[in-house]
Order: structure tokens, then sequence, then C-alpha cells
């Protein structure tokens, strides 16, 4: 994909949505920090019910620590991997307290030394928090990147540091979020809604991915065993990374 089609894809989804932002619901830093911990494999639905409660319970690093393992444990247990999510949070908050006055650090080695956080959660407190033009990869994003061959990789790094090289500095800041929602609500992965899409026209994704209904049918009429090979390996390739290398460790 060449630099004038990149544009084009991001000036349409900036005209879309001016000022995208996470589906998260958070007031401050630390609140955002721990939404992310709390949304590793689970959805943002999902988080979005809890922290209101765990928040109004523990409006700070502070106030979190004291509340404890047990504690948050009880706002979180219905959102998959709870146990180990209030472990972490309470940990990261005993470092917060000890290392960073109960500060959510603007610093991306600090980031990822607390517990529960890894790459992709460090890129979103960066982006959300503090508005560094910093680009978390997803498994939505994984997949758009790669769908439409705007920065195709074939590992979560790979594709980040792909947009970082290619996206235009003027939509660096608001990439993860365009990118994501049009993954979530768009370009999804069993079916892409390319007939509501505004960058459909724009798109690199092969045929048997704009129209898998008909990529099936012909596959079907062809028969034999290499149809069979092809769908094996394109479903392969349609996986992506793991649910670990996307979402492990934030």
């Amino acid at each position: 994909m060449n630099r004038a089609r990149r544009q084009a894809i991001f000036e349409r989804l900036r005209a879309a949505n001016p000022n995208p932002t996470t589906e998260l619901e958070y007031r401050n830093p630390f609140e955002l920090l721990v939404a992310v911990i709390l949304s590793a494999q689970a959805t943002d639905v999902s988080v979005n019910r809890a922290t209101p409660g765990l928040f109004a319970a523990a409006a700070d690093a502070r106030a979190m620590l004291a509340l404890g393992v047990d504690g948050v444990r009880q706002h979180i247990r219905h959102i998959g991997l709870f146990n180990a999510k209030a472990k972490n949070v309470v940990e990261a908050c005993r470092i917060l307290v000890e290392r960073h006055a109960g500060e959510v650090p603007r610093d991306r080695e600090a980031l990822e030394a607390l517990p529960g956080v890894g790459r992709k959660t460090a890129n979103v407190v960066l982006n959300t928090a503090f508005g560094e033009p910093t680009i978390a990869v997803d498994t939505h994003i994984f997949r758009v990147a790669n769908r439409t061959r705007i920065a195709p990789g074939r590992t979560v790094r790979q594709v980040e540091e792909a947009l970082e090289r290619t996206t235009p500095a003027e939509f660096k800041r608001d990439a993860h979020h365009w990118l994501i929602l049009h993954g979530r609500y768009v370009c999804t992965a069993r079916r892409p809604r390319c007939d509501a899409c505004t960058i459909a026209d724009l798109c690199e994704a092969p045929a048997s991915v704009r129209d898998p209904g008909r990529a099936r049918a012909t596959s079907a009429r062809r028969g034999g065993a290499g149809s069979a090979v092809a769908r094996k390996s394109s479903r392969r390739r349609a996986v992506g990374p793991s649910s670990e290398e996307v979402d492990g460790g934030g």
C-alpha cells in the first residue's frame, strides 16, 4: 500500500469520527490503567460494568492497595481471569505507592514494570491518558492492518512497528482508536461489513475476504484436496496471533 492510499484511509476515518477515544470508562490516568489491566481478554462492556463500583470503593492507588485482593475480587468476579487480575491490580498499586507517590508514571519502562501491564497496555495509557502518539495493537488492529494491507505483519510487534513507521504524523495520536473501532464494528473477524465500510474502495483485502460466501461457493464447485488445503491455510492466516500474544499482560 502506498503513502497516498494510507493518507486517504486515515482522512476518511477522521472525517467519520473526528474525536475518537477508548470505550473504557475512566476519569483519570489511574482509573484508565486499572481498566486496561482488567480488559485483557475481556470486553470493554464487562469492564465498564465492574469499574464504577470498584472505583467508588477505591478511587486511587492507596485506597486500592488498602482494599486488597479480596476486596478487588468482589467487584470484578464476573470478568475473565478475575483472580489473577485482582492480584495484578493490587500489586501494581503497591508499586505505584512505593515508587511513584501513587501516581501513574508517564514512562513506558515504568509502566511495563507494573504487574499485568505489557507493551499494549503501556501504549494505551501513554496514548489515551497522556496524549502520546503511540499505537497499541490488539486483535482488532492486527486483523485490520493485515486485512487492508495498511500495515501487514506476522506478529503484533511487526504490525505496531509498521504502523508507527508508515502512519502520517497528523494521524498517529488517534490511529489506534480509529483502527480498533473499525475492527470492532465494521471490519469484523467472521464477516466484514464491506457494504458499510467507508474505506472499502481503498482496502487491499482479497476478494475471498470481501465476499467469503462467494469464495466458499467457488471453492466448493472446484472441489478436490487442493481446495481443502487452501481453506485450512486461509483459516490459519485469518486467526493471526494467539490471544496471549495480543492480550496477555495488557
